[in-house]
């Protein structure tokens, strides 16, 4: 069973910009792989590793070798509902010999971490950014604290809520099992910052 924690950011206006940045940008990377999976019909997380990692490496030095993979877990991952979902328009099943449709990622796109690229260690979160760890005070009620501790974390997801604020959510899990969809997902509801340009309409 998956359970979630979720951790607004007090950011100043500099560091909201430094997040907004690397939003962005990661972004950029996810769009830039977007059309690989369209044209090779592959989205397994490692077997797209091996395909994109060296390139996108290559085309966005800025991001930093971990961020590149996090930026393919999250294409890998939206691929996966997508064209996997049983309730997703586009599943390749419906899809049979059509061409796959491409992925598109807005700016406001929701970036993906790890215990590399962010930590917490008795109440201070440290977390990459483009330019440097930027470091914040957070205060986790003794239950929270017992997830870190007892549970796998299975993601860390930053994402711009309402009102231009920042909040990180952290997902657990008992098991070994993959994340489970949220309930829009679960439905084939596409998210407010993904758009998908059909290769079929028309034909």
């Amino acid at each position: 069973m998956n359970t979630s924690l979720r951790v607004p950011l007090n950011t100043s206006p500099e560091e909201a910009a430094k997040l907004r940045q690397l939003q962005s940008v990661f972004a950029k990377a996810c769009n830039a792989l977007a059309p690989l999976v369209q044209r090779t019909k592959v989205w397994n997380r490692v077997a797209l590793h091996h395909m994109a990692y060296k390139p996108l490496r290559e085309q966005f030095p800025q991001m930093g070798s971990q961020m590149v993979c996090n930026a393919i877990y999250s294409v890998s991952r939206h691929s996966r509902l997508l064209f996997q979902g049983p309730a997703s328009p586009f599943n390749i099943a419906k899809l049979g010999d059509k061409p796959l449709p491409l992925l598109h990622f807005s700016d406001r796109c929701p970036v993906y971490f790890d215990r590399h690229t962010l930590s917490l260690k008795d109440g201070q979160l440290s977390m990459y950014t483009l330019d440097g760890r930027m470091r914040f005070r957070v205060g986790l009620k003794p239950e929270d604290e017992v997830n870190f501790h007892e549970k796998k974390l299975r993601e860390i997801v930053l994402s711009r809520a309402a009102h231009e604020r920042f909040e990180l959510a952290f997902v657990f899990s008992d098991g070994d099992e993959d994340t489970a969809p949220s309930r829009g997902e679960q439905a084939g509801a596409l998210p407010e910052y993904m758009m998908v340009e059909d290769m079929n309409e028309g034909i």
